[in-house]
């Protein structure tokens, strides 16, 4: 195979050549050089540290044209076995599947003619993970020191049982606050309500902060231009918040209660819960019993809810 490009210097100055050159987004590249400076530990035959040996511990200085080295599939294979045993299999497989994407790009570029990880296996996951949060894990949450509009979009999916991304599509003209509902549109175009409680109740005064229409739930910068009038807030000009970075917020908010044997120093290597947990936990044994969180009946977009207090029929 001819080189396509000048091989680099070391191991660290590969990652560095493959971060920037394979288009790997900025914000996954922390995790991917974390991952990557691991396994690099495990290619120069050493066992990668773990806890707080992490901290401070500075990875072996080696050529990138030792990862060839004929000796070296086994001792992977062995390393990564007994990782395997200290770390979740979440963990270990992400860091396994981005060291496989690396090495296939410095394959492609001509700095390393194997692959030493073929004969390594991916770990079995838990298939749970779906699974509704216990009712410990969901007090923990709670008293996680995030921002008031983690807080509140936190609270609204769990206590409306609503989908993360109809909560997200909200409006503040959406709001009907004295009443604990909000309007929604639904699969299917149907226009339906959804209740919240106390909790959601009383952060929303603070969040919506004097606003009267617009995104209910904004970004933290300013909409860049072309973003469409309808999903910018007039009186602040950021954005609606995307269920993509809300669903990335949450997952790394979570990482050390999702994983309570983990340290800090290790938090990139973890996996946190998901917001689709979250929504379904309202619904598990633990937490059933509240029927003022149903959903009510699709309504016709021109009735006017019924405001508490009156009758209604459902």
């Amino acid at each position: 195979m001819v080189p396509l490009s000048t091989p680099p210097s070391s191991y660290t100055a590969a990652i560095e050549r493959y971060l920037t050159g394979s288009g790997i987004a900025k914000s996954s590249a922390r995790s991917y050089r974390i991952s990557l400076t691991t396994w690099g530990w495990m290619f120069a035959s050493e066992p990668a540290p773990v806890g707080p040996a992490r901290r401070g511990a500075k990875p072996p200085v080696f050529p990138i044209s030792s990862i060839d080295d004929p000796a070296l599939p086994q001792v992977l294979a062995e390393l990564a076995a007994a990782r395997a045993e200290a770390m979740d299999a979440d963990t270990v497989n992400r860091e396994l599947s981005i060291a496989r994407k690396a090495i296939g790009w410095w394959q492609r570029q001509g700095w390393i003619a194997c692959d030493p990880t073929i004969g390594i296996e991916r770990r079995s996951a838990s298939p749970d993970r779906t699974r509704a949060l216990a009712e410990n894990q969901i007090h923990a949450l709670w008293r996680l020191n995030v921002a008031l509009r983690e807080k509140t979009y936190w609270k609204m999916l769990y206590e409306s049982v609503a989908r993360a991304d109809e909560v997200l599509c909200l409006n503040v003209e959406d709001l009907l606050p004295g009443d604990e509902r909000g309007k929604i549109t639904a699969k299917g175009g149907a226009t339906e309500w959804i209740h919240w409680q106390s909790g959601t109740a009383q952060l929303l005064p603070r969040l919506i902060a004097g606003r009267t229409r617009g995104p209910l739930f904004l970004t933290s910068r300013k909409a860049p231009e072309g973003t469409a009038t309808l999903d910018v807030c007039p009186v602040t000009g950021r954005a609606r918040l995307s269920y993509r970075r809300a669903e990335e917020m949450f997952e790394e908010a979570t990482r050390l209660l999702a994983n309570p044997p983990g340290s800090p120093e290790d938090i990139e290597n973890l996996e946190g819960w998901t917001l689709h947990r979250l929504r379904h936990s309202r619904r598990s044994p633990v937490c059933r019993g509240d029927d003022h969180n149903r959903r009510l009946q699709p309504q016709r977009r021109s009735a006017p809810p019924p405001l508490r207090g009156t009758n209604v029929t459902s």
